[in-house]
């Protein structure tokens, strides 16, 4: 079977869209055109280059999550560093280690730009908060007066993770010397899952996004650095709990990441397979119940 698909943002609980991807793999999906954002344009990109459910948990499970955060030696000053490298740095932690990691697996499959891949094989979602505007990589180069050349991969996927104020934002600067500073993609859409869609589609869109009971924050916001930390955590998790429509729903693999958050990057070996499981075993109860064919006929009744 032929398939499209969109990842959502999420943090470190993108492991759970490896479990996802090998329970398709086993259904014999091959894979078209493949979306994401944030922790979802990590998966994104690996995928888009070749690499497969096995590859890729085997090099998740080689990463140092920990070291997601990019600490400098202002972090190591109890509060008032992180308030130091807010107002310096306009985030908390350097996003390069994710950039440099992504960049290093691409590589192994010969890929390194947007033009090392098939026309519209990966889009990647990141916001442009100097603009004010969406930004769908590679499709709005041609805005920067760029070409898919011009931006490599792994510098869009940090782009795309970038979380406001936990990370610094990228400042991008354009061939015409203008600089934006862009931020995390689900800031204007953590799931892109329409990015695909056409009124009679040849193959199914498959989104992949996860799903909490409840947003989980800190009762006690003692400090500003706190209630920044609040705030993300409520917006981030408020995509997890927000309504999706009918036709949405019908081709969404909700996934559940029990108390685990976008921002949780010091995983445990429990929490790992907890993930990896909830993806795979959540991807198979989707695909034992789903028909392409009705939900082609429940769209084109919806049209009418």
């Amino acid at each position: 079977m032929k398939a499209d698909a969109v990842f959502e943002g999420g943090g470190a609980r993108g492991i759970a869209f490896v479990g996802a991807i090998q329970a398709m793999e086993e259904e014999k999906v091959e894979w078209q055109r493949i979306a994401g954002t944030s922790a979802g344009a990590v998966i994104a990109a690996l995928l888009a280059s070749g690499f497969k459910s096995y590859e890729i948990r085997k090099h998740l499970s080689e990463l140092d999550f920990s070291k997601l955060r990019g600490r400098t030696f202002m972090n190591r000053i109890p509060i008032f560093g992180s308030l130091l490298e807010l107002m310096f740095n306009l985030g908390i932690y350097k996003n390069d280690y994710l950039e440099a990691w992504v960049d290093s697996l691409l590589l192994k499959k010969g890929i390194q730009t947007f033009a090392d891949l098939p026309d519209g094989k990966l889009k990647i979602i990141a916001s442009d908060v100097s603009n004010g505007q969406m930004l769908i990589l590679p499709d709005d180069l041609e805005r920067y007066r760029m070409t898919p050349a011009d931006l490599k991969v792994s510098t869009a996927v940090m782009m795309s993770a970038s979380i406001p104020f936990f990370f610094r934002p990228v400042i991008w600067q354009s061939k015409d010397l203008n600089k934006s500073y862009i931020l995390d993609g689900g800031l204007l859409s953590n799931f892109p899952i329409w990015i695909f869609d056409t009124q009679n589609p040849r193959f199914p869109t498959f989104g992949f996004r996860f799903v909490k009971d409840k947003v989980s924050i800190d009762p006690v916001i003692p400090t500003p650095l706190h209630l920044f930390k609040n705030i993300f955590k409520t917006m981030l998790q408020a995509h997890d709990l927000r309504h999706m429509n009918e036709d949405t729903l019908e081709r969404t693999i909700k996934i559940p990441t029990g108390d685990i958050n976008a921002t949780d990057f010091e995983l445990n070996k429990d929490e790992i397979d907890f993930l990896y499981k909830s993806g795979y075993t959540s991807t198979k109860k989707f695909l034992s119940v789903w028909d392409f064919e009705q939900h082609k006929a429940n769209r084109l009744k919806k049209a009418k």
